[in-house]
């Protein structure tokens, strides 16, 4: 389906870690619903190939990604003041930077992948949030997206890190959601910040490398993906700083 026809006809979002699987599928489910899909990661051929794979399936939408260096403030705002500048308009933020470390038990967690966690999984949010809450606010259906885990609610002893690293990204989307709030007044917000849980993803690729795995639990890329779409089916202050449950809530 091509820009014009879909839910999301008109609109423009901006997808942070868009060249890994999970990237994939929302830049191709996000151009199938109609809108202008904007890609950044960190990995130029990775981003590439899950820009051709969307334009290719999506029947020719506006697909387009630049390799963008989230852990800089000013090239994260450059990314998005560039972004609105050139399609005018700026509707959603879907922040898919992931990352994971962990260890076997609590007494052996690395500080090292505490140092690494917090950038890739919070500093990018700040990045990020702070990079498009005006153009999101302007838009009449702006929404901030951030991909959290279970564990941030319900931390084991060997994801310590990983886990309160989740917690914080989660409390800062929070911090945002209240931002939109209270710039909707009495109206309501018309922007949103919203938090999707899972326990963990699962691909395709995952499938075929451990064919007996069960992934009981997990969500498919793919229905992520829809879930991410379906956010501008509900009102904003619906989903404005909620966390929306993708599996069994620990």
């Amino acid at each position: 389906m091509a820009n014009g026809n879909g839910p999301l006809s008109g609109a423009v979002i901006a997808v942070a870690g868009a060249g890994g699987p999970a990237g994939r599928a929302t830049l191709l489910k996000l151009a199938e619903a109609g809108a202008t899909v904007v890609g950044a990661d960190n990995d130029p051929e990775r981003l590439a190939e899950a820009v051709d794979a969307a334009r290719y399936a999506g029947g020719g939408a506006t697909v387009t990604g630049e390799p963008v260096d989230l852990l800089d403030l000013d090239a994260t705002k450059d990314w998005a003041a560039r972004t609105e500048k050139e399609f005018g308009r700026i509707d959603g933020l879907v922040h898919l930077v992931g990352g994971w470390r962990g260890s076997e038990t609590f007494v052996k967690t690395s500080l090292d992948d505490w140092d690494f966690l917090e950038l890739l999984l919070i500093r990018t949010v700040q990045h990020t949030s702070l990079a498009f809450f005006e153009g999101l606010q302007r838009s009449e259906r702006g929404r901030y997206l951030l991909i959290s885990a279970a564990g941030a609610s319900k931390p084991t002893a060997g994801n310590a890190a990983y886990a309160a690293a989740k917690a914080a990204a989660e409390a800062w989307t929070l911090a945002l959601a209240d931002a939109f709030r209270k710039a909707g007044g009495a109206e309501g917000p018309t922007s949103a910040a919203a938090i999707l849980v899972v326990k963990a993803l699962v691909h395709d690729a995952m499938r075929a490398e451990r064919p007996n795995a069960k992934f009981a639990g997990f969500t498919d890329v793919k229905d992520l993906a829809e879930a991410i779409t379906g956010v501008w089916d509900k009102p904003a202050a619906e989903v404005n700083g909620q966390r929306l449950w993708l599996t069994e809530k620990p």
